[in-house]
Parts: C-alpha cells; sequence; structure tokens
C-alpha cells in the first residue's frame, strides 16, 4: 500500500514538472516570437492602440487615447471617440449636421461591440445627437441586439436622451439645392464615407469596436446601410481580432464583410490582406466595381492594423504611444494597375 502511495506521488511530482516546463517553453517561444508555440493560444497583445476610418478619425482618435493611455477599456475608449464626430457639424456624414434621406430628415445608425461578444445597435433613429451611446444601452440595458425606427427612439427617451435638431442650416440648404439638381450623382470618397469607425485595443489586452453613420446622403427614407450592423459594418472577435467597414454599405451587408475580415485575420493573414482579400472578394462579383467605394480597417489582437480599398482616397487613423497618423489605404485600382504594367 505504501508502494503504491509512493508511486502515485512520484506521479503527480513528474506532472507538475512537466507542466511547469511546458509554460516556461510555451512563455519563451510567445515573448520570442510573439506568437503562441501552442495552437489555440492566443499572441501576446502589443501596447494599446487605436484605429479609425477617415481624416476625422483623428480628433476621435485622441479623445479615445485619453481614455487608453490612462488605463481605461477599449469600450469606453471606442464610445467617447465617436462621439466627437456625432457632435461636430462640419463632418457632414455623422450626427449633428449629417446629410439627411430624401425627405430632410437626418436618421442615424449606430452600433458597438465589446471583447465578450456583447453588442447593441440602433437603426434609423432620429433627433438624437450620440446613438453610439444609445446603442451601447441597448447592449447593457435589454436583452437585445438592435431596436429601429420610433423603437429606438422611445427606448433613447426613456435612457434620458434629450431630443434635438440634427439638420443644420447648412445640410438643410444642401439637401433643398439636391432637390432642384435632379438628385445629383454622388461623389466617391465624398457623400460614399458614411461611417466613422473605430477599433481599440486596451492595456488589458481587450478589443472593442464602434460604428456610426448619419447614412448615405439622400438615401430613400428607411434605408439602413451596414454600420449598424454586426458582422457587416462592425465585427470584433477577443482572440483574433476586429475590423470596420466604409463606403457602399450595400456591399458589406451582402458579404458580412467585416466578419469576413476577421475570419480571414484567424487563418493567418495580417489585417491589410485580409482586408484586401474581402474587398476582391466584392470586387470580383461586380463588373463595374470601379464604380463604388468599400473600404476595410481591421486591428489584431496583437496591435497590427492596416486597411483596403477598392478606390484611391480612404484614409485611417492610427493613434498610439508617441504617434498620431493619418495613413493611406492601398486600393483595388492601383494594383490591378501595377499588375497590368
Amino acid at each position: 500500500m505504501s508502494n503504491r502511495r509512493d508511486f502515485l506521488k512520484l506521479s503527480a511530482i513528474g506532472g507538475m514538472i512537466s507542466a511547469l516546463l511546458l509554460s516556461q517553453k510555451t512563455l519563451a517561444a510567445t515573448t520570442a516570437g510573439g506568437k503562441s508555440a501552442v495552437p489555440g493560444k492566443t499572441p501576446m497583445p502589443k501596447q494599446p492602440i487605436v484605429v479609425s476610418t477617415w481624416e476625422h478619425g483623428m480628433p476621435a482618435n485622441a479623445a479615445a487615447w485619453q481614455i487608453l493611455s490612462s488605463g481605461g477599456t477599449a469600450l469606453d475608449a471606442v464610445e467617447q471617440g465617436v462621439r466627437v464626430p456625432e457632435a461636430d457639424p462640419n463632418v457632414r456624414t455623422v450626427g449633428l449636421g449629417g446629410y439627411p434621406d430624401a425627405s430632410g430628415e437626418v436618421t442615424l445608425d449606430a452600433c458597438i461591440m465589446d471583447h465578450q461578444m456583447n453588442c447593441g445597435a440602433v437603426a434609423y433613429l432620429k433627433r438624437i445627437k450620440h446613438p453610439i451611446s444609445v446603442a451601447r444601452k441597448v447592449m447593457e440595458q435589454t436583452s437585445h441586439v438592435m431596436l429601429v425606427g420610433e423603437g429606438a427612439q422611445q427606448f433613447a427617451k426613456a435612457q434620458g436622451f434629450i431630443e434635438e435638431n440634427l439638420l443644420t442650416e447648412q445640410s438643410k440648404a444642401d439637401w433643398q439645392q439636391w432637390l432642384t439638381s435632379g438628385a445629383a450623382k454622388p461623389q466617391i470618397n465624398v457623400e460614399n464615407h458614411d461611417t466613422i469607425g473605430m477599433l481599440a485595443l486596451d492595456s488589458h489586452g481587450n478589443l472593442a469596436g464602434a460604428c456610426t453613420t448619419s447614412g448615405a446622403a439622400y438615401k430613400l427614407p428607411g434605408r439602413v446601410g451596414d454600420s449598424p450592423i454586426i458582422g457587416a459594418g462592425l465585427y470584433v472577435d477577443n482572440e483574433v481580432g476586429a475590423a470596420t467597414a466604409t463606403g457602399q454599405g450595400e456591399l458589406m451587408m451582402k458579404t458580412v464583410g467585416c466578419h469576413l475580415v476577421v475570419e480571414l485575420m484567424r487563418q493567418g493573414l495580417s489585417p491589410k490582406e485580409a482586408c484586401r482579400k474581402a474587398v476582391e472578394r466584392i470586387a470580383a462579383r461586380l463588373p463595374d466595381f470601379a464604380k463604388f467605394q468599400v473600404g476595410f480597417l481591421a486591428l489584431s489582437k496583437t496591435g497590427d492594423s492596416g486597411a483596403f480599398c477598392i478606390q484611391p482616397g480612404f484614409n485611417y487613423a492610427v493613434q498610439a504611444q508617441g504617434s498620431a497618423t493619418l495613413l493611406d489605404a492601398d486600393n483595388l485600382l492601383n494594383q490591378s494597375a501595377g499588375a497590368k504594367a
């Protein structure tokens, strides 16, 4: 009996030593190469970083960085970050002062997603300046993911949000001119860059994302694009990375584009390459793809970022410790021209 107890003790000790050696090897491999040597293990994250679409992402990132740099959460950072363009009447495609629909009504869409796959969204919301904060309330205060139209309106008011007129004099004048112009064709990278999408990685190693918009200019009343749709305009997977989109929303909806980008990263592609593959998949189905703009922006769990689009003109903002930059995304048209040359 004593021999059996001694044998069990030795076996247990041996197992502990083996486990310790394995963990040390895994840690060494992770630290040296930035990737885990054990399948299914997530690489060690880098320092906090925030990325967002378009030039108006620069001040948005600055607000988000105040939270990230003080140890705050990615979720708080992305919400507070995108509230900046939502409240800026000079950003004509988000929130206050956004281009209205064909009837002259400013209608807003937004979604938010955290590292635990919690998400909330609102669509066709009127007269509420910060739809991203309403979306977060949907996520945290209800069992639902999305509220739309009048239901979203009543919920926002019940949560203490104040109704206000979002149609500025400039937006009203532009809409009236549009009415008399015979519905002029929208310009690529002007009326089509109808979002701010933001992705953040915090010091805890967690990801979150937010996307908010006033939608395509002079859209049919009731139209909803990809921005509030989880998987289309935004997706976050804390094991892999996150992605957001801009451009012709219907195309992202048809391909569940942001989910596709994250899944491509799961297969080992870098953020930029994942965005490129997703853009190429959309373009392959469009014989006239050069008439459209589609852009994806992605952030990996390790803090690497990248973007890709169809048309030249899509830029994105990146802020990390000691740097804030605006970068031009590579695009399919220039890539195709280079291949032909």
